[in-house]
């Protein structure tokens, strides 16, 4: 069973999934992988606390706060590899960046191409911070929401842009 509710957000619909174990799923509408995995499960739209305690670190986050994420409890659903890369990217601080090759390096992966898909398959959007990591040379390059939701989130968090380069 699965627990669904809505969330409006400055950069557009969010979709909150949950377990009775916790958050499985933060999704901007439209994006690419959206509620992969989830699609025929029986949902609910009723309130739960997890996703109550979503709801308000999302308008503490997009408030211009920095909530922290320690208490929000998550069921994440993946391979073995792709549950170390997203826990590598809870890692990755409010307002600092870091890139797919150092991601790579840091869990001792030959492939940041790797990195990426699992990265891009992050089933937890903001909190688990996938829109923290940046290509090569710094530009801004596959969000699963878009380079303009990327740019939009960095920015909030503080981060100068302009000497960054646009990716595809």
């Amino acid at each position: 069973m699965l627990y669904h509710q809505s969330y409006d957000s400055p950069l557009g619909a969010m979709s909150l999934l949950a377990t009775d174990k916790g958050l499985c799923g933060l999704y901007f509408q439209g994006q690419a992988y959206f509620e992969k995995g989830f699609e025929t499960s029986e949902r609910r739209e009723v309130s739960r606390p997890v996703l109550e305690e979503t709801v308000a670190w999302l308008s503490a986050y997009f408030s211009g706060e920095n909530p922290s994420t320690a208490d929000l409890v998550l069921d994440l659903h993946g391979t073995p590899f792709q549950l170390r890369v997203w826990q590598a990217l809870r890692a990755i601080p409010y307002g600092q960046v870091t890139t797919y090759g150092d991601l790579a390096k840091d869990l001792q992966c030959r492939s940041a191409q790797a990195i990426g898909g699992a990265v891009g398959r992050n089933p937890i959007a903001l909190i688990v911070p996938c829109h923290r990591v940046l290509g090569a040379k710094g530009q801004l390059t596959g969000y699963a929401s878009g380079l303009q939701v990327k740019e939009a989130l960095l920015r909030r968090e503080g981060l100068e842009l302009d000497s960054l380069v646009k990716g595809d």
